[in-house]
């Protein structure tokens, strides 16, 4: 045989073999991700469902979370963000909150052999080997409580399992992060609030709060905690994120960061063209802000196009930049103590191959090619969220039991 018939022969030889390494790998990615309890904690489709009127069963084009896209993407619980956006002060706070509950209960009610409200990890575990997806709430923001630990009970009672101290603004008791400093963390208030939390069996949730607020909440806290939707600031500058000091402490409080896909948090470069497109833009934003200076509510549609318009057409990040994240709480603390806070239907644009929650497998696979074990690549879908909230449960057990 011929030196180059030999080179051929070992050229084709390596290729079958690169080719069957990647059908094993596939194949072992689309297990994994069947087996696994796939867990996301944050998916606005409330929200939006508020704004354009959609069902849960509906698809629209731009829908980020159908209840079509969450089987198609095996998701096993889905967390919706019951967000209420400061523009409803005067509407009221807490009564918006319940409308949007309400809202939740109607749309998990219209197809009750696909999806069920669950309350505790048992529920999670029990729905999901049913083959439905389990349907939990969080609050985001704690200006929805109005200052009034009763209506953190009742909240609670109708099904919300974690509340987000802060959105982007300040409560009357916890700073944020994207908001002037106010009151250096926590209040006494503040403090009764991740207290009460503790007491009653809610998960604590640190994204958006101010530095400070999560160094006050990790000395108060006796139940680990997470962020919701939350990314690693060393990868990205935004403050939203979590410095690398913040994560090692949520790690030793045994918590998770959930991290968000939105490239606003987890690509710099996206990160700084779309601050520079919404300078671009001000003069735009500030005649729609003009046109409903008198209906703050109104001006939420408007605005949210706006962001579409102006952040879309941005060239987005490769799914590997969300992998970076991952990867980075990873290597800094471990397997145990990251996993997915995806932000879908809360954000304009997402990483390439990963358009919305049908897509998720995407990342599996991409966990694998990177050489994730299975047990780790578990842990990170769902496996790490579930440890916290059992143990939340079991501190507010033994509070009440005391």
């Amino acid at each position: 045989m011929s030196k180059f018939l030999a080179r051929k022969s070992f050229y084709s030889a390596w290729l079958l073999m690169l080719a069957l390494n990647t059908a094993v790998a596939d194949s072992d990615a689309k297990r994994i991700h069947e087996e696994a309890l796939v867990i996301d904690t944050h998916s606005d489709f409330l929200y939006r469902a508020d704004l354009d009127g959609s069902a849960l069963t509906d698809e629209p084009p731009l829908a980020q979370t159908t209840l079509g896209k969450l089987e198609q993407g095996g998701v096993d619980a889905q967390f919706f963000s019951v967000w209420v956006p400061p523009a409803y002060e005067k509407y009221g706070y807490a009564r918006k909150t319940l409308e949007l509950i309400d809202d939740f209960y109607r749309e998990i009610g219209k197809s009750p052999k696909r999806i069920e409200m669950a309350r505790t990890v048992a529920d999670i575990k029990r729905i999901a080997e049913s083959g439905k997806v389990a349907a939990l709430m969080g609050i985001e923001g704690g200006h929805s409580i109005e200052n009034r630990l009763e209506l953190l009970r009742n909240f609670y009672r109708l099904g919300v399992r974690y509340m987000t101290l802060t959105w982007s603004n300040n409560t009357d008791w916890a700073d944020s992060s994207g908001d002037v400093v106010r009151w250096g963390g926590l209040t006494d208030f503040g403090v009764s609030v991740v207290e009460e939390m503790n007491r009653i069996g809610m998960m604590i949730d640190i994204s958006h709060v101010a530095d400070t607020t999560f160094s006050d909440v990790m000395k108060t806290t006796r139940a680990p905690v997470i962020a919701s939707h939350s990314s690693v600031r060393a990868l990205n500058s935004h403050a939203r994120n979590m410095s690398d000091e913040m994560i090692i402490a949520l790690a030793k409080n045994g918590g998770v960061i959930q991290i968000n896909f939105f490239p606003m948090f987890i690509d710099q470069e996206y990160h700084d063209a779309a601050y520079q497109a919404m300078f671009a833009a001000k003069p735009e934003f500030a005649t729609l802000a003009t046109e409903y200076l008198d209906d703050p509510v109104g001006l939420m549609g408007p605005q949210w196009e706006f962001y579409r318009k102006t952040m879309g057409p941005l060239e987005r990040p490769p799914l590997s930049v969300l992998v970076d994240h991952i990867d980075h709480v990873v290597k800094l603390v471990g397997p145990d103590h990251v996993g997915l806070g995806s932000d879908f239907d809360g954000v304009p644009s997402l990483p390439i191959g990963m358009e919305h929650q049908g897509k998720l497998p995407a990342l599996t696979a991409a966990l694998v090619a990177k050489g994730y074990s299975e047990e780790d690549i578990r842990k990170i879908l769902g496996g790490n969220l579930l440890r916290v909230m059992a143990e939340v449960e079991r501190v507010a057990g033994e509070w009440e039991a005391n």
